[in-house]
């Protein structure tokens, strides 16, 4: 029960590493609210959550839009009565060298990975400042620090996710908020889907050759990423602030 009684907002919810973050912090004793744009899976979300016996609520949200996340910072507020920790993993999958991409992609691939949690932590912050243990995790990417051929939107966004980690750890230091990132690397989840259409790659080889770049030796799990999460969430971290943590099974070393 490493957050009992912690109030928690969790964007990006819907599904792969951000569906592991609800379930596994409503597990450890958090009241949780399921923050996506996507309403089906958010209520999937819910209701693994309340089988479980945890306590949730989901919110349909656009991060890329101010008004949208003012509204669901609003109604959690209500339901949490307060926030303690805000967990941002909303992100956008957009790939292709820079001669693929229009404007409308960095456009969208930006709202979400890099607007959208800079706009969760902007409407958040007055909760997070009345918090006893406030803090704020990112779910980045190995993207945003190493080159991948034809990533150049992701990785951009990625980085720059990274750096407003940093910066946001700086500034809200003198509120006690700790900022932190996860760095995931190869983990399966939907999106691991839709690169592989992306690239139109035979399911099996790609998910070994993913494996095959790191000492492991394997994809990871969401879960394994989600506890990772947890940590930098908890007390156990609470002299860590402007880091990230990677989990990528050593591909990266």
């Amino acid at each position: 029960m490493r957050l009992e009684s912690k109030k928690v907002i969790v964007t990006g919810g819907a599904s792969g590493i951000g569906r592991a973050i609800c379930k596994i912090f409503a597990s450890e004793g958090a009241s949780i609210v399921v923050a996506d744009i996507d309403e089906s899976g958010s209520q999937e979300t819910l209701s693994q959550i309340e089988t479980a016996g945890g306590k949730a609520i989901a919110v349909t949200t656009d991060v890329s839009s101010e008004d949208s996340v003012s509204k669901m910072i609003e109604e959690s507020s209500s339901f949490l009565d307060g926030i303690d920790i805000l967990v941002n993993d909303a992100a956008a999958f957009i790939f292709g060298k820079v001669e693929d991409v229009g404007y409308k992609d960095w456009e969208t691939v930006f709202g979400v990975n890099v607007i959208g949690a800079a706009n969760t932590v902007k409407h958040s912050l007055p909760y997070l400042k009345e918090s006893t243990s406030p803090n704020i995790v990112n779910i980045a990417s190995v993207s945003g620090f190493i080159a991948q051929p034809a990533f150049v939107p992701y990785n951009a966004s990625k980085g720059a996710l990274l750096q407003l980690t940093r910066c946001l750890a700086m500034d809200l230091s003198e509120f006690n908020i700790r900022v932190n990132a996860v760095c995931p690397g190869a983990i399966y989840t939907p999106a691991t889907e839709r690169h592989i259409a992306f690239e139109n790659a035979d399911r099996d080889e790609f998910l070994e050759k993913a494996g095959q770049d790191s000492f492991l030796k394997r994809v990871g799990r969401p879960e394994e990423v989600a506890y990772a999460a947890l940590f930098l969430a908890s007390d156990e971290a609470s002299f860590i602030t402007g880091s990230h943590l990677v989990v990528d099974g050593g591909a990266t070393v």
